[in-house]
Parts: C-alpha cells; sequence; structure tokens
C-alpha cells in the first residue's frame, strides 16, 4: 500500500511541475470585471496553441478546491471506461430517496444527470465504478490531487478529492482534444454530452459545480471553447453565498470569455 501511495504521489507531483511551468498573464480586463460583480474568485483561461494562462487572481488559479458537480465530467469518462455503464444513455435508478431538487428523483441517463446536475444519479455510477477502479482512473487522468478516501460517493461533493482552476483547464484541455489515456468514441460521448452554445466560428462546452449546494460555498463553471480549429479552456470559481450568486458563474465566466477575445 505505502509503495502505491508513493507512486500515486510521484505521478501528481510531475504533473504540478507542468502546470506550475505554463506562464501566466494577469487580465486587467477580467480583474475588473471581478470588482465590478462584488465576486471573490478566479478565472483562467488556457490559450492551448500558445500554451499560456491569462485570468484573474493567480494565488487562487493554482490554490486546490472541492470540484463538486464539476468532477460529474471525468466522472462520466471512468463510468464509460470501467464498463459501470454500457453507454451515456444508459438508464441509472436514482434510489428511490428524496433530493433536494425534485427533478433528480427520476432514473435517467447520464446524458440527462449531466445537464441537470443530478447529485444522486452520479452516485449511483460511483458505486458501480468502485473505490479501486475509481482511485486507478484518477491517477491516469491526473484529476487534482487524486484523492477519494474510503466513501466512494462523496469524495468529490465533500472531499478529499481537490482541484485547481489550473488543473481543471489542463484536464479540459486534454478531453477536448482527445488526448486522454481513454478511448475515443468515450471522450467524444463526454465532450457531446457538455456542448452548451455554438455560434459561426466557436462552440462553448461546460459545466457548473456547487460545493455544499445550496448552502455557502464554492461555486465553478469550467469548460473550453473551440473557435476555429483552436482551443481554450477555461475554469472559474468563486464564494458563493446565496443562490443568488448561481447566475454568476456564467455571467461572469461569459463576460471574461469575451473580454478575452475568446467568444
Amino acid at each position: 500500500m505505502k509503495v502505491v501511495t508513493f507512486v500515486v504521489a510521484a505521478l501528481i507531483f510531475m504533473h504540478s511541475v507542468n502546470v506550475f511551468a505554463l506562464d501566466w498573464q494577469e487580465s486587467p480586463e477580467v480583474d475588473q470585471l471581478f470588482r465590478n460583480s462584488s465576486a471573490t474568485g478566479t478565472f483562467v483561461l488556457y490559450d492551448v496553441t500558445r500554451h499560456r494562462l491569462t485570468g484573474h487572481n493567480r494565488e487562487r488559479a493554482y490554490t486546490q478546491l472541492i470540484p463538486a458537480s464539476t468532477f460529474k465530467v471525468a466522472h462520466t469518462l471512468i463510468g464509460l471506461s470501467v464498463g459501470a455503464v454500457k453507454s451515456i444513455d444508459e438508464i441509472l435508478p436514482y434510489g428511490g430517496k428524496p433530493q433536494p431538487v425534485k427533478a433528480w428523483e427520476k432514473d435517467m441517463s447520464l446524458r440527462e444527470a449531466i445537464a441537470i446536475s443530478n447529485v444522486a444519479i452520479y452516485q449511483q455510477l460511483a458505486r458501480r465504478v468502485g473505490l479501486d477502479r475509481m482511485r486507478d482512473s484518477l491517477v491516469k487522468m491526473h484529476y487534482g490531487n487524486g484523492e477519494i478516501g474510503t466513501v466512494v460517493d462523496r469524495f468529490w461533493l465533500v472531499g478529499p478529492l481537490k482541484i485547481s482552476a489550473v488543473e481543471q483547464t489542463e484536464f479540459l484541455a486534454s478531453l477536448a482534444q482527445g488526448a486522454l489515456p481513454f478511448p475515443q468514441t468515450q471522450q467524444e460521448a463526454v465532450r457531446k454530452s457538455i456542448e452548451l452554445e455554438h455560434q459561426d466560428d466557436w462552440t462553448i462546452y461546460g459545466k457548473t459545480g456547487w460545493e455544499n449546494f445550496p448552502n455557502s460555498g464554492v461555486g465553478w463553471w469550467v469548460g473550453w471553447v473551440k473557435k476555429s480549429g483552436h482551443v481554450y479552456a477555461f475554469a472559474l470559481n468563486l464564494d458563493m453565498r446565496d443562490t443568488a450568486d448561481a447566475a454568476k458563474r456564467i455571467e461572469l465566466g461569459k463576460a471574461s470569455l469575451r473580454a478575452l477575445g475568446v467568444i
């Protein structure tokens, strides 16, 4: 067990070195957007072609936080890759218990569940995957600190799994380009499941998250923009005080993308 732990730590350390090697450029325009919205958080844009990071609040951008429902992106790929579901359209049971969101009280596919961020469905998926396969898959994809503890259906909601905004952009850039060590058909299925908006020359893919929902915590919006053949991965997180802050995630994220000329 100690040998396995050492290997995992070594792999995560080497990946972290690569993350910190990226050039960072603070954006005055995005800084102003955060000030105007009275939001405390960070925004990171990873220009894959230029291998450069641009954004707001570098220190927080490298701080690992609980991913909450943004983990559903990686979780979907893991579920497909280990055969816990046959396809993204296989129906999973929600379990029959009352849920904090009424729309979650329904058996549904991962395609449906990721669109409405159904926690209960993904908890069922996690139980099917199991601790060992989940841990191995996270190491394989270099996801955050790779720590899942001993409870398979809560680690992305309350910890110990954590990931920084910068690490989110590297993971998502790899997924966007089909560069993760998983079958291409499965990566494509995950990409299609989080496609949000398409314009003439760009498409946005993304997923929100809210740690400690519906109470105060950290809110996320992560994804990427594919524009004229180029990939721009992004990650935003901010302090959530109440439900009124929920809309700020995408609003501020899109405003930052516009300020940087990506959309």
